[in-house]
């Protein structure tokens, strides 16, 4: 149960309203820039360079969010102490994301430092709040792994090349790491993270605010992309066919696991571990919309003519990633995959090889086509067969 009595009034009452805050919302501006920037960085390094540097970059911005999320489910952010931690952490979001595009060059150490200090920073700032309530242990833990991670992390960011990115990939596994074995420290055990007595209700909306961020920042780039390029017949046909695949997306998340999340994890045996399990789910559909957003920026500057194998790899590739994770949301909503985006992502992948003779605007055509055709099956199915949240498979 939450309290206010503990860390000196800065957590939320259980009585008090388990919803975003206005803080949270402003936090999230941030992160229309920071997608923003990473999708059209991306688009300039269309390799598998890039796209490992979009990973690396993007995982940490996401860590950042997520974990900062998780800390605003407990603490009050309506609360002056509160605010004090979370705007410093939004300026250092703001830092990242202006540092990511060439975290890989000369932006490594403002990236690195960035990301450490909010990391550290925030995760000292729970522990005292949490004095005296059972997470605290929790929250030293996952110090334990954060300064651990420090480590590649900053010395890294002092190197250049292949080290850089040897380091960081290693910071990343060792997170990934940490967060799969629940922050298990030797000699203190795990941070039983799966077991906080969280609010399924602003987890919930929060992880929907973050959606729409980041369909809003696809609509955000498209625009800039056509204003920039020249609005000929071309261009703005182009921009309709990316709006309409926004929209399409924006769908498919929403209906129906989307509306229905809040209660999924409410009504939870494990709210806090169903939580974990969606947070997944949302940064693989993030990453889907990134692409997408690529793609998107790709059809409106060179619309017609050949689609070379790289454009091809991020039109058709985000749709996969969404699909993907939306896929995953159904199965932990309703422990039921929709037949719908199984047969999507086999059409998608189809395809592939079909679509070099086509023009890139045409690609994505074909993509907001099998999209379309998952919107419609959902709102067919929904009125045959209503479902309702189920338990996720223990």
């Amino acid at each position: 149960m939450m309290t206010s009595s503990g860390g000196k009034g800065l957590l939320r009452g259980h009585r008090d309203p388990q919803r975003a805050e206005y803080l949270e919302l402003f936090f999230d501006l941030v992160y229309v820039f920071a997608l923003s920037q990473l999708s059209h960085g991306f688009v300039e390094d269309l390799t598998w360079r890039g796209a490992f540097e979009l990973l690396v970059t993007l995982l940490a911005l996401w860590w950042v969010w997520v974990f900062t999320a998780w800390a605003t489910n407990r603490l009050d952010p309506t609360r002056p102490g509160v605010q004090f931690i979370v705007l410093p952490v939004m300026l250092g979001a703001f830092l990242m994301a202006i540092a990511a595009p060439d975290a890989f060059g000369e932006s490594g150490v403002i990236f690195a430092s960035a990301y450490v200090a909010i990391q550290i920073g925030r995760t000292l700032f729970l522990m005292l709040a949490l004095d005296g309530q059972p997470e605290r242990g929790s929250a030293l833990r996952m110090l334990v792994w954060f300064t651990v991670t420090a480590v590649p992390w900053i010395a890294g960011a002092f190197n250049q090349g292949t080290p850089r990115a040897v380091l960081w990939a290693l910071a990343v596994a060792v997170t990934l790491m940490a967060i799969a074995i629940d922050f298990r420290v030797p000699g203190l055990g795990s941070a039983r993270t799966t077991a906080w007595a969280i609010s399924g209700e602003h987890l919930a909306e929060r992880y929907r605010q973050l959606t729409i961020i980041a369909f809003g920042h696809t609509i955000l780039v498209s625009g800039l992309v056509a204003r920039g390029a020249g609005l000929q017949d071309d261009r703005v046909g182009a921009t309709v066919v990316a709006f309409a695949v926004t929209v399409l997306l924006w769908r498919i998340y929403y209906f129906h696991a989307g509306q229905l999340l809040r209660f999924a994890i409410t009504s939870a045996d494990a709210p806090a571990r169903l939580s974990r399990s969606t947070s997944g789910a949302h940064l693989l559909m993030v990453v889907g919309v990134v692409v997408v957003s690529a793609g998107q920026e790709v059809i409106i500057r060179h619309p017609a003519g050949h689609t070379e194998a790289a454009w091809t790899a991020v039109i058709l590739g985000g749709p996969v990633l969404f699909l993907t994770g939306r896929a995953w949301l159904d199965h932990l909503v309703f422990s039921h995959v929709a037949w719908s985006r199984l047969i999507g992502l086999l059409v998608l992948a189809a395809l592939t090889p079909l679509v070099g003779v086509l023009a890139p605007v045409t690609v994505e055509i074909a993509a907001g086509l099998v999209l379309a055709g998952i919107a419609v099956s959902d709102t067919i199915a929904i009125r045959i067969w209503p479902r309702q949240p189920a338990s996720p498979p223990h």
